[in-house]
Parts: C-alpha cells; sequence; structure tokens
C-alpha cells in the first residue's frame, strides 16, 4: 500500500540479519493462527530457529509447513506528528526440520549471534542438548521491508 516506505531487498536482509527477536506465525490443522516470539538467524537466504521437540509450534508446521515471519527494527514515537519511525521486515516461506550438519551450524549461528563471548562453554552446551533441540528452517518464497525514517 505504501510504496514510499518500501525498502530494497538488500537492506530488508540486513534488517533480517540483525534484529534481536522475529514472531513466527503458523496455522495448526485446526485453522487457528498461532505467534510466537523466538530468537532465530538468518543464513544463506533463510530463517533458522530452535525449540523443544515437541509443542504447538512444531505441531502447526507439521500440519501446515507456510509460515510467516516479522521482524521490528528501530522504532521511535513521533507523538506530535501521530505517527511513528520504524523498519520491518516480513518473510513467508515454508518451514521444515533439519537434522546433522546443518543443524549443527544452526546452533553455532544462534550462540554466535546471541552469545559471542560464550563460544567455548556454548559449543559444550550445544553438544549436550543437540538431541533435546529441535532446529526448523524456513525457506523464503518472498520477502518485503518497509520503513519511515526521520
Amino acid at each position: 500500500r505504501r510504496a514510499d516506505r518500501m525498502i530494497d531487498d538488500k537492506e530488508t536482509a540486513a534488517l533480517l540479519a540483525s534484529a534481536t527477536y522475529g514472531v513466527l506465525s503458523t496455522v495448526g490443522g485446526d485453522g487457528l493462527p498461532y505467534a510466537v516470539p523466538i530468537s532465530y538467524i538468518f543464513r544463506n537466504g533463510a530463517i533458522y530457529l530452535h525449540c523443544a521437540t515437541e509443542g504447538r509450534k512444531l505441531d502447526n508446521i507439521e500440519a501446515n509447513p507456510a509460515v510467516s515471519f516479522c521482524v521490528v527494527g528501530h522504532t521511535q514515537t513521533l507523538p506530535g506528528h501521530f505517527s511513528t519511525v520504524y523498519e520491518s521486515a516480513i518473510a513467508s516461506g515454508n518451514a521444515k526440520l533439519v537434522s546433522g550438519d546443518e543443524k549443527q551450524e544452526a546452533l553455532v549461528g544462534i550462540l554466535e549471534k546471541y552469545a559471542p563471548d560464550f563460544m567455548e562453554s556454548g559449543l559444550k552446551y550445544i553438544d549436550g542438548k543437540f538431541d533435546k533441540v529441535t532446529v526448523v528452517r524456513i525457506d523464503i518464497d518472498h520477502i518485503s521491508g518497509k520503513a519511515r525514517r526521520p
């Protein structure tokens, strides 16, 4: 709707890579939507997230792998202008569980993003929990970004 606020794919990808968290939206076999904030990484054109080995998010992905993922970067309200400065990105695609080397690489990537000063202990933590965690990859079919800057 607001073509003047669209940001290009390169800037949208940079926002996906740098945002602290995102919101994953799924739809279950019962047709009910479900959205949950998550930690993630954006790497090689895909979004990776980790979670427990069971739960509503995974049940929904199994029933319907089509998902939407949204991040919000910098925001600032402008009360006197009845507006907001913002940047956001939305990706849609299909989610699938990954294993083996891809799972390990994703978990290390998450560690690098969220705990870079604790790599040694983090790698040990990953080794101890590897079989107790699920990693999901979202293969992106569509991506768009918008921003309103001062």
